[in-house]
């Protein structure tokens, strides 16, 4: 018998099959879902210079930092998967690279991708601006290297979420970056940037042994470290300038302190690795929460938008794996 071809413009299910389970391994590689928690770092930028006087017309600014930091995120999390495949295959075997639904060679190609199209975009906000701010470019180059210096060399170090809070750090000025010198002073930049990257610094020291039981103590030292980010939190509204702090601001720090708090408890309670993974899972969106309590203590009640991310976070989170 011969063969029957399909009819002209029907794709064989195994064919649809296969690219629906590519672009899942590709999303999975990347932690689809944490990938707009970058893009509200980005996003703190842009309310906080508009607070100071930018104006609306930049937010394809906006748009060029959100790509150059969603990018740049991205191509960490790809290297994170690159560099640890001998250690997934023992305590993560499903993911992409270990399962084999990516190669490794194309996991390489991937972040060097995305790396370059990050700086790429930064350059080009830089030259979009009205006047050329140079800080972009520099910013997003310093960050693919701290992205690559903590992937391939201090992740498994002692500084290891001090290098990742780094990161972090850099993408907070990467997004504060839209704004010129003289509206928002660099005091008032490294202050919202660091406070930023202590927080993640302590995530990321909780989440060190996710996979296995966890030490009580390190989890307890961690969790000090993201209390310590919160109470410097307070004096954003007194220590940045310029800043109009939303009437709500004292009451969102609280209800973010209460969000992250009860389910630490729970993992230094009990450290096994499904109760630390959703501690670290709620801190992570606790992040988002975080930019807009602080867009709410310098840009008011309009920082809150920053919200609007946490919904493509779950939504995603409901399918992807995250941590």
């Amino acid at each position: 018998m011969s063969r029957v071809d399909p009819p002209t413009g029907i794709i064989p299910d195994r064919r649809q099959t296969d690219v629906k389970s590519l672009l899942r391994a590709y999303a999975e590689l990347v932690r689809l879902p944490n990938v707009f928690t970058a893009v509200a770092d980005i996003a703190l930028g842009w309310l906080c210079a508009t607070a100071a006087g930018a104006s609306l017309s930049d937010w394809p600014l906006f748009i060029l930092l959100a790509l150059a930091s969603a990018c740049l995120y991205s191509s960490g999390m790809v290297w994170n998967d690159f560099f640890d495949v001998a250690q997934d295959q023992n305590e993560r075997p499903s993911r992409p690279i270990p399962s084999g639904r990516v190669s490794r060679k194309s996991a390489a190609i991937f972040a060097v991708v995305l790396q370059v199209l990050g700086v790429t975009f930064a350059v080009a906000a830089a030259l979009f601006a009205e006047q050329a701010r140079w800080s972009s470019p520099l910013v997003g180059l310093a960050l693919a290297s701290a992205i690559i210096l903590y992937d391939a060399w201090l992740k498994h170090t002692f500084a290891g979420p001090i290098a990742m809070g780094s990161c972090r750090f850099l993408n907070i000025l990467l997004g504060l970056s839209i704004a010129d010198s003289e509206m928002i002073p660099w005091s008032s930049r490294i202050y919202l940037a660091a406070i930023v990257g202590i927080y993640i610094t302590g995530v990321t020291w909780f989440a060190r042994t996710e996979a296995k039981t966890s030490s009580r103590t390190a989890l307890k030292s961690a969790a000090i470290v993201m209390l310590a980010a919160l109470l410097l939190t307070l004096a954003v509204p007194k220590v940045v300038v310029p800043s109009t702090p939303s009437i709500l601001f004292p009451y969102l720090l609280v209800g973010m302190g209460l969000l992250i708090a009860f389910p630490i408890a729970a993992a230094i309670n009990v450290p096994a690795p499904a109760q630390v993974q959703k501690a670290i899972k709620r801190c992570l969106l606790g992040l988002v929460v975080l930019d807009a309590i602080l867009a709410s203590a310098v840009a008011g009640t309009a920082g809150l938008l920053i919200l609007l991310f946490l919904l493509p976070v779950m939504y995603l989170g409901r399918w992807i794996y995250s941590t």
